[in-house]
């Protein structure tokens, strides 16, 4: 057969025209940090937010590891005004002299430049800079050279301090020296400063809050280790923030910490290896709680390994033989022996390995692979939780009886599961006869919805694709399992119900292979009730099947607040924010504010503007309201205050006149409010005092002039600025044929809301039973046109803590909690 007649099936012509010519110019090689622009993903796991941050992770663990290294003890990170970040240490400097190398584009070459702009170049491949440290692989500083707009290193060493600047890895300015230090000032370290490129990472804003979780864990890790964060940004109040972390007991205060939302039964302990020949160390804290669920946190290097891996493996067979030989000596097994996680149920662990040359699954160092770990961590917990236990026999009859008391619960748990498996069998479909199943059989392509109540799974079930929808309705409020152990958890019938509808087991039972449906969407109703079922079902997720989560598999619903209705049109709006902005939009279609006979009226977007600023204003007055004076916060929008006026007497003056106005224009004013300027001393600064009588009772308030600078008080700030010169003798708003006259804006946003609402009705949903079928479709069930939520675990520790902390038995922990929290509450349903 000749070549043009082989039987080759003809390829689409579609095909073929959608492939240009393919040849060696094709080719490309990316040198340098080129590949690191061009994949990110590859080095620093992608774009978001968690890549983001993972580049100040890198920059401190190469401090961290100068601390591991014994040459350094301060780390301090600030988060600049201008986004960038900088992180600081007091160990020896990197080297700065140039290299010898045998690569002429590296030889000569400052050894510093080559740590920032070459892949695998670095001090750690062998063992003579450092013993241990959390990189390997020489890459992670050059990666987030590489990602930064630009980055600026300064070494101090050798009396003298240097500076090198890049610019998307590339050097910008050459290393030089900035200064000379003074002759005896034997000081040293590294500063590294970078900005993150906007045209690599969306978003650049460095989360206050993980900085903090991040850096104070490490502080736990490394007793005896300064760090300090500091964020010049404006925070909350207004100021600028600063923490410091530091723990001379490490791991044991770590410990202390994690378990403090739950209720001790023994003290806390911790041990750690001491021979000076092994070149393995570790550090073991564990405390037991009277919780029922587990948490044992895994490090190796610094480095949390999710997933565990040999040491964590050393330790929890370490902890089962050494409690099931003390129980049998001790007399105190009953008819069963308790497993290996009966007898951790309750515990919170820390165990912290440093190891010089660890193994592990992958790039992200979930788990240990290192072989050796395994045995040394077992026989370190097996001699001296041995010995603990023979000194504290108190403590440890409360362990091993609680271990027996979790090994009969797992028995009668294990009965209880055995029975809803026969009840399954001798059903028809094995499933709960609530449900309403969906037709297919495609995992990925079904979902189950939740419901609170049967009134709600009504309208879904006829609101509904019954070709991939499953609606469960539930009963009222399901079992809080962070309060209970495993059969109490079993033996409720709504979960139950879940349980045998998902298919897919709990606890060390859960397969996920099995499990019926690839999206599990919590749908409850928009208030508090709601709230806390929604909280419930996700404490059971979370502690029962955590594969869920983890897998992206579980969704909150998010139905809309609002309904509008103008004569046969309907319309859904999401929230407050949607149904403020609509209004606004409609208000100012076809109205003008007049507000000077030679000066152009203002309409359109720019009334648009001024009326969502002003919207800005109430709401923060309105979140506001709960420490300050609601009359004198409005005042000030009709009120505004120069910045410059708190040294000028005069302008102080004229600043409280208008101020009275403002509250006698508002029904308020004297004799109920008397204003007045505090001075300043050498205590504090000047402050703005207000004296109220109301009920026969004098309320004074101090709000001194930086508080009234702070970021609290901007929104109030921009929306007076901007209003302060608008509303003149005069003033008119206009709007589809009608007029007003006007002597503040707050009438003027007040005509307009109140005509744009007008032969509008406006329906606020409190429940998912409100709706009929067809609303629920469109509004919460469609594909197209829902809202839904992804449930994530961003930080397993930090979710572990929320959970106890919200859902267990300790009161204080929650009250701290609540107290903290309260004024950042956005919806409040009361």
């Amino acid at each position: 057969m000749q070549p043009d007649q082989l039987d080759i099936p003809t390829t689409p012509e579609r095909l073929k025209s959608s492939h240009g010519h393919y040849g060696e110019e094709d080719i490309q090689v990316l040198e340098g940090l080129d590949a690191v622009r061009r994949r990110p993903g590859m080095y620093v796991g992608g774009t978001d937010l968690a890549a983001l941050h993972h580049l100040v992770w890198e920059a401190v663990d190469n401090a961290i590891d100068e601390v591991m290294a014994g040459r350094a003890t301060t780390c301090q990170v600030s988060v600049q005004a201008d986004g960038s970040i900088s992180v600081t240490d007091d160990g020896s400097g990197i080297p700065i002299g140039p290299m010898k190398h045998e690569n002429p584009a590296l030889n000569g070459r400052p050894a510093v430049e080559i740590v920032m702009t070459v892949l695998h170049a670095g001090g750690k491949f062998d063992h003579k800079a450092y013993k241990v440290s959390g990189g390997l692989h020489g890459v992670g500083i050059s990666c987030v050279n590489a990602l930064s707009e630009w980055m600026d290193v300064e070494v101090t060493r050798d009396g003298k301090v240097h500076l090198i600047g890049f610019e998307r890895g590339v050097v910008t300015t050459p290393l030089h020296v900035v200064q000379q230090l003074p002759p005896g000032e034997d000081i040293s370290g590294t500063r590294v400063t970078f900005k993150p490129d906007p045209t690599i990472f969306p978003e650049t804003e460095f989360d206050f809050e993980t900085l903090k979780r991040r850096l104070r864990e490490l502080a736990y890790l490394n007793s005896g280790l300064i760090i300090k964060l500091s964020d010049d940004r404006v925070g909350p109040d207004g100021k600028p923030r600063n923490e410091t972390f530091h723990y001379n007991d490490g791991i044991l205060a770590y410990v202390t910490q994690l378990a403090k939302s739950r209720a001790p039964i023994c003290v806390p302990v911790y041990f750690q290896s001491s021979d000076p020949d092994q070149p393995i160390t570790c550090e073991v804290a564990l405390q037991y709680t009277d919780s029922f669920n587990e948490t044992t946190l895994a490090f190796t290097n610094n480095i949390h390994n999710p997933g565990g891996g040999t040491h964590l493996t050393g330790f929890k067979n370490a902890i089962t033989r050494v409690l099931n030989n003390y129980a049998r000596k001790n007399n105190l097994l009953k008819d069963i022996t308790p497993s290996g996680e009966d007898l951790r149920e309750g515990i919170v662990a820390v165990i912290s390995l440093k190891h010089p040359d660890p193994q592990f699954n992958n790039q992200p160092k979930e788990r240990l692979l290192s072989v050796d770990a395994e045995g040394m961590v077992s026989q370190l917990v097996g001699e001296r939780f041995g010995a603990w236990l023979e000194e504290h026999p108190a403590d440890a009859r409360r362990i091993c009886q609680k271990g027996v008391i979790a090994a009969q619960a797992r028995e009668a748990a294990r009965k209880a599961r055995e029975l809803t498996r026969r009840k399954s069998a001798l059903e028809s479909s094995g499933l709960p006869a609530k449900l309403a199943d969906c037709t297919t059989t495609d995992v990925d392509k079904s979902e189950l919805f939740i419901v609170e109540g049967d009134s709600a799974g009504g309208s879904a079930k006829g609101g509904r694709e019954t070709e991939f929808q499953a609606i469960l309705p539930l009963r009222g409020k399901i079992l809080n399992v962070e309060r209970a152990r495993i059969d109490k958890v079993l033996a409720f019938e709504e979960i139950r119900t879940i349980i045998q509808a998902l298919r897919c087991g709990i606890g060390e039972d859960c397969d996920l292979s099995q499990l019926r449906y690839g999206k599990i969407i919590i749908m409850t109703d928009a208030d508090v009730d709601g709230s806390h079922i929604r909280t419930l079902l996700l404490t059971f997720f979370y502690r029962q099947m955590p594969a869920l989560i983890e897998r992206g598999h579980v969704y909150i619903g998010l139905p809309p607040l609002y309904k509008l209705k103008q004569g046969k049109q309907e319309l859904y709006l999401k929230d407050d924010a949607a149904l403020n902005e609509y209004l606004i939009a409609s208000a100012v279609d076809g109205a003008e504010l007049v507000y000077a006979t030679d000066a152009p009226p203002v309409g359109g977007s720019g009334l648009e503007q001024l009326m969502t600023t002003w919207r800005a204003a109430l709401d923060q007055i309105e979140r506001l309201a709960f420490r300050y004076d609601e009359g004198l916060l409005r005042a000030m929008l009709d009120a505004p205050q120069d910045a410059t006026t708190w040294g000028d007497a005069a302008a102080l003056d004229a600043w409280i006149a208008r101020l009275a106005a403002a509250l006698a224009a508002s029904g308020l004013g004297k004799p109920r409010y008397e204003l007045r300027i505090q001075p300043a001393s050498d205590e504090h600064g000047p402050a703005l005092v207000m004296d109220r009588d109301q009920h026969g009772l004098r309320h004074t308030q101090v709000l001194p002039a930086n508080l009234l600078a702070s970021g609290e008080f901007k929104p109030l700030r921009e929306a007076a600025a901007q209003v302060a010169s608008l509303i003149q003798p005069g003033a008119t708003v206009r709007r589809g044929g009608k007029s007003r006259g006007v002597t503040r804006f707050g009438q003027v946003f007040e005509w307009l809301m109140d005509e744009a609402k007008r032969g509008r009705t406006i329906q606020r949903f409190k429940g998912l039973g409100e709706m009929n079928p067809e609303q629920l479709w469109e509004t919460t069930v469609n594909p197209d046109t829902r809202r839904l939520l992804q449930v994530s675990i961003e930080d397993a520790v930090a979710a572990d803590q929320i959970f106890s902390t919200l859902m267990g038995d300790v009161v204080e922990p929650r009250r701290e909690f609540i107290e903290q929290n309260a004024l950042r509450v956005a919806n409040l349903d009361v």
